[in-house]
Protein backbone atom coordinates (compact mmCIF):
# COMPACT_ATOMS: atom_id res chain seq x y z
CA UNK A 1 0.00 0.00 0.00
CA UNK A 2 2.89 2.37 0.64
CA UNK A 3 3.90 2.24 -3.05
CA UNK A 4 0.58 3.75 -4.07
CA UNK A 5 0.63 7.53 -4.33
CA UNK A 6 -2.86 7.69 -2.81
CA UNK A 7 -1.32 6.49 0.50
CA UNK A 8 0.23 9.94 0.81
CA UNK A 9 -3.22 11.55 0.99
CA UNK A 10 -4.71 9.26 3.65
CA UNK A 11 -5.27 12.18 6.04
CA UNK A 12 -4.76 15.96 6.26
CA UNK A 13 -1.28 15.63 7.79
CA UNK A 14 -0.11 13.32 5.02
CA UNK A 15 -1.43 15.72 2.35
CA UNK A 16 0.36 18.67 3.99
CA UNK A 17 3.62 16.68 4.11
CA UNK A 18 3.49 15.17 0.58
CA UNK A 19 2.37 18.37 -1.25
CA UNK A 20 2.07 16.82 -4.72
CA UNK A 21 -0.68 15.11 -6.70
CA UNK A 22 -1.87 11.89 -5.02
CA UNK A 23 -2.83 10.33 -8.37
CA UNK A 24 0.63 10.20 -9.98
CA UNK A 25 3.85 8.48 -8.99
CA UNK A 26 6.53 10.73 -7.52
CA UNK A 27 10.09 9.91 -8.52
CA UNK A 28 11.43 11.25 -5.23
CA UNK A 29 10.29 11.44 -1.61
CA UNK A 30 12.56 13.85 0.24
CA UNK A 31 14.29 12.70 3.40
CA UNK A 32 16.08 15.90 4.44
CA UNK A 33 14.60 18.60 6.67
CA UNK A 34 12.63 20.74 6.16
CA UNK A 35 11.05 18.69 3.34
CA UNK A 36 10.87 15.17 4.87
CA UNK A 37 8.05 13.22 3.20
CA UNK A 38 7.49 15.73 0.41
CA UNK A 39 7.09 14.32 -3.09
CA UNK A 40 9.05 15.51 -6.07
CA UNK A 41 9.38 14.96 -9.79
CA UNK A 42 5.77 13.92 -10.36
CA UNK A 43 4.59 12.86 -13.81
CA UNK A 44 7.96 11.20 -14.23
CA UNK A 45 7.43 8.38 -16.74
CA UNK A 46 10.24 6.18 -15.43
CA UNK A 47 8.74 5.81 -11.97
CA UNK A 48 5.24 5.35 -13.40
CA UNK A 49 6.58 2.59 -15.65
CA UNK A 50 8.12 0.77 -12.70
CA UNK A 51 4.88 1.08 -10.70
CA UNK A 52 2.99 -0.41 -13.66
CA UNK A 53 5.45 -3.32 -13.85
CA UNK A 54 5.13 -4.01 -10.12
CA UNK A 55 1.34 -4.10 -10.42
CA UNK A 56 1.10 -6.20 -13.59
CA UNK A 57 4.09 -8.52 -13.22
CA UNK A 58 4.62 -8.90 -9.48
CA UNK A 59 1.08 -8.62 -8.12
CA UNK A 60 -1.15 -9.85 -10.97
CA UNK A 61 1.66 -12.18 -12.10
CA UNK A 62 1.23 -11.55 -15.83
CA UNK A 63 4.37 -11.89 -17.98
CA UNK A 64 5.55 -12.73 -21.46
CA UNK A 65 8.25 -15.39 -21.77
CA UNK A 66 10.69 -15.39 -24.68
CA UNK A 67 8.14 -13.58 -26.85
CA UNK A 68 6.35 -16.90 -27.41
CA UNK A 69 4.17 -17.55 -24.35
CA UNK A 70 2.22 -15.79 -21.63
CA UNK A 71 2.32 -16.77 -17.97
CA UNK A 72 0.21 -16.02 -14.95
CA UNK A 73 1.75 -16.49 -11.49
CA UNK A 74 -0.23 -14.13 -9.23
CA UNK A 75 0.60 -12.84 -5.75
CA UNK A 76 -2.80 -11.39 -4.87
CA UNK A 77 -4.53 -11.36 -1.49
CA UNK A 78 -6.75 -14.33 -0.62
CA UNK A 79 -9.80 -12.07 -0.24
CA UNK A 80 -9.74 -10.93 -3.90
CA UNK A 81 -12.65 -12.41 -5.89
CA UNK A 82 -10.54 -12.30 -9.01
CA UNK A 83 -9.53 -9.91 -11.77
CA UNK A 84 -9.44 -9.52 -15.55
CA UNK A 85 -6.68 -8.62 -17.95
CA UNK A 86 -7.14 -7.78 -21.63
CA UNK A 87 -3.90 -8.31 -23.54
CA UNK A 88 -3.51 -7.45 -27.22
CA UNK A 89 -0.59 -8.89 -29.18
CA UNK A 90 2.07 -6.55 -30.50
CA UNK A 91 0.50 -6.61 -33.98
CA UNK A 92 -2.80 -5.49 -32.44
CA UNK A 93 -4.68 -8.23 -34.29
CA UNK A 94 -5.27 -10.71 -31.47
CA UNK A 95 -6.92 -10.11 -28.11
CA UNK A 96 -6.53 -12.34 -25.06
CA UNK A 97 -9.31 -11.90 -22.49
CA UNK A 98 -7.90 -13.32 -19.27
CA UNK A 99 -10.34 -14.00 -16.43
CA UNK A 100 -8.88 -14.96 -13.06
CA UNK A 101 -11.23 -16.26 -10.36
CA UNK A 102 -10.58 -17.09 -6.74
CA UNK A 103 -13.75 -18.92 -5.66
CA UNK A 104 -12.33 -20.48 -2.48
CA UNK A 105 -10.50 -17.35 -1.30
CA UNK A 106 -7.18 -19.14 -1.60
CA UNK A 107 -4.85 -17.30 -3.96
CA UNK A 108 -1.90 -19.63 -3.41
CA UNK A 109 -1.10 -20.41 -7.03
CA UNK A 110 -3.07 -21.49 -10.07
CA UNK A 111 -5.22 -24.61 -9.80
CA UNK A 112 -6.70 -24.72 -13.31
CA UNK A 113 -6.22 -23.20 -16.76
CA UNK A 114 -8.57 -23.22 -19.74
CA UNK A 115 -7.62 -21.72 -23.12
CA UNK A 116 -10.65 -21.21 -25.35
CA UNK A 117 -12.55 -23.78 -23.28
CA UNK A 118 -9.82 -26.44 -23.49
CA UNK A 119 -8.15 -27.57 -20.27
CA UNK A 120 -4.39 -27.07 -20.17
CA UNK A 121 -1.87 -28.42 -17.64
CA UNK A 122 -0.71 -26.23 -14.78
CA UNK A 123 2.93 -26.83 -13.91
CA UNK A 124 4.34 -25.54 -10.64
CA UNK A 125 1.09 -23.67 -9.88
CA UNK A 126 1.79 -21.32 -12.83
CA UNK A 127 -0.52 -20.90 -15.86
CA UNK A 128 1.38 -20.88 -19.17
CA UNK A 129 0.08 -20.83 -22.75
CA UNK A 130 1.51 -20.10 -26.20
CA UNK A 131 0.87 -16.77 -27.90
CA UNK A 132 -0.97 -17.27 -31.17
CA UNK A 133 -1.28 -14.08 -33.23
CA UNK A 134 -4.13 -15.23 -35.45
CA UNK A 135 -6.50 -12.24 -35.36
CA UNK A 136 -8.97 -14.11 -33.14
CA UNK A 137 -10.17 -13.21 -29.65
CA UNK A 138 -9.05 -15.87 -27.15
CA UNK A 139 -10.60 -16.47 -23.73
CA UNK A 140 -8.31 -17.62 -20.91
CA UNK A 141 -9.91 -18.83 -17.68
CA UNK A 142 -7.63 -19.21 -14.68
CA UNK A 143 -8.74 -20.43 -11.26
CA UNK A 144 -6.66 -19.83 -8.16
CA UNK A 145 -6.46 -22.07 -5.11
CA UNK A 146 -5.21 -25.37 -3.91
Amino acid sequence: KHLSPIWHSRDANAVARYQVEPYVVAADIYGEAPHVGRGGWTWYTGSAGWMFRVAVESVLGFRMENGTSLTLDPRVPDDWNGYKIDYRTISGRTLYRINVSNPNRNALGVSSLFVDGESRPVIGRVARWDIVDDGVEHVIQVTLGS
